[in-house]
């Protein structure tokens, strides 16, 4: 569009048309947006902006899992949040994503630089890979609020991998949940990764997710 408007302003000078005017002043606004991006602060409710590649695209961030170098962000079109994104309709669901890829919050004037705006659909690579999924073993009281987590594995490439798993955990630890922390009763639940956490967690292609309980377990009752 802007090449276009350019073309046309060579070989035809003189006052611009309101069409040609337009595009002007979007290209003009999407410059100052880039010039002065407004800041994006973890725990912000308003979609980002992210490099991805020479492009520019808007992203959701996932909450409670948007603070650290490393954060969780869906890529959304940058029309409407809903939309085809492109002749595939590709959906790459949470990704992990470095907070260095974060140009700021989303400004409308953006949308002349995304895949959408030339023509394409998101590439097969996007520069992030899934945020995946993990197992949180908790020990809680009768209140939920209180309590801790006394371990995490993660990531799962695979929901069934993470849900299997904790499902393995909770039957190890049938009979005596409510005795390995007196007070507390310890129980598995699959969750998504919580990419902000990463430093947390364990690897559970590594060791068997059994035998890390009973490591977890020992550590809590010594």
């Amino acid at each position: 569009m802007i090449r276009q408007l350019f073309r046309r302003r060579a070989t035809a000078p003189g006052p611009l048309a309101d069409e040609d005017q337009a595009a002007v002043d979007a290209f003009r606004a999407m410059l100052a947006a880039l010039r002065h991006p407004e800041p994006w602060k973890p725990g912000c409710a308003h979609d980002i902006a992210l490099r991805v590649g020479p492009f520019i695209e808007r992203a959701h961030t996932r909450p409670g899992d948007d603070h650290g170098d490393i954060i969780s962000v869906a890529l959304q079109h940058p029309g409407r949040s809903y939309s085809p994104y492109g002749p595939r309709s590709r959906k790459l669901g949470w990704l992990r994503c470095e907070t260095t890829k974060v140009l700021g919050l989303w400004h409308p004037s953006y949308a002349l630089l995304t895949h959408a705006a030339a023509g394409l659909d998101l590439p097969d690579d996007v520069g992030m890979p899934p945020a995946h999924y993990a197992v949180y073993v908790e020990a809680r009281r009768t209140d939920p609020r209180q309590g801790f987590t006394l371990l995490r594995l993660g990531p799962y490439t695979q929901a069934r991998d993470a849900s299997w798993d904790a499902d393995r955990i909770d039957a190890a630890l049938e009979g005596r949940a409510t005795t390995v922390r007196p007070g507390f009763k310890v129980a598995a639940r699959p969750g998504p990764f919580a990419v902000s956490d990463h430093q947390l967690f364990t690897d559970p292609y590594e060791t068997d997710a059994v035998a890390l309980l009973a490591a977890a377990v020992s550590r809590a009752t010594l």
